[in-house]
């Protein structure tokens, strides 16, 4: 009885033990654990709030986000949400934003996961890449300016613990965010 119990206790050390490298080892994962939170925008003129939340809507898809933007872009009120689905690719993710022009839905609305043919039309995504301690990926084109509104051209997103920098390729524009809650 005793040696089964030390056993037991023994597979159950090592399967905890296994479980941060599970974790290290899966780029959907980790890309996951650094968006989720609250960040705020640190370069002039950013005035916004980004709150991104874990969002349960379906067993095939784990990772899902609810993102919230809110406040002001140099003198402009912005309010958008949408859904961000993390997909792993490899040791790439890709990130897809799904927006919601309805701004009664939440993160906590059972519509959060549904989508208006018109938002699924205007989703948008890309690969982030593994860089450094974090992950960077860029748009193609403008593919996303349905989505976002104001997102003109082609943005790279880099996200790295605690900060999060988008900026347009062209022109140079950069919005830096970071983060001020888990």
């Amino acid at each position: 009885m005793k040696s089964t119990s030390r056993v037991t206790i023994i597979a159950a050390v090592l399967l905890a033990a296994t479980i941060p490298l599970a974790a290290a080892s899966n780029p959907e994962i980790e890309l996951s654990r650094m968006l989720s939170g609250t960040f705020r925008g640190s370069t002039p003129g950013n005035d916004l709030t980004l709150t991104i939340r874990s969002v349960t809507t379906d067993p095939s898809h784990l990772y899902d986000l609810y993102l919230q933007a809110s406040g002001k872009y140099q003198s402009t009120n912005i309010r958008q949400q949408g859904l961000i689905r993390l997909e792993s690719q490899g040791k790439s993710v890709y990130f897809g934003y799904i927006p919601h022009f309805d701004p009664t839905v939440s993160s906590m609305s059972a519509n959060a996961a549904r989508f208006s043919e018109e938002e699924a039309n205007a989703a948008c995504g890309l690969v982030m890449e593994p860089k450094g301690d974090g992950f960077v990926g860029e748009t193609v084109g403008s593919t996303c300016v349905r989505a976002i509104r104001g997102a003109f051209g082609k943005w790279t997103i880099e996200v790295e613990p605690g900060s999060l920098r988008i900026r347009n390729v062209k022109s140079g524009e950069t919005l830096r965010f970071k983060r001020v809650e888990k």
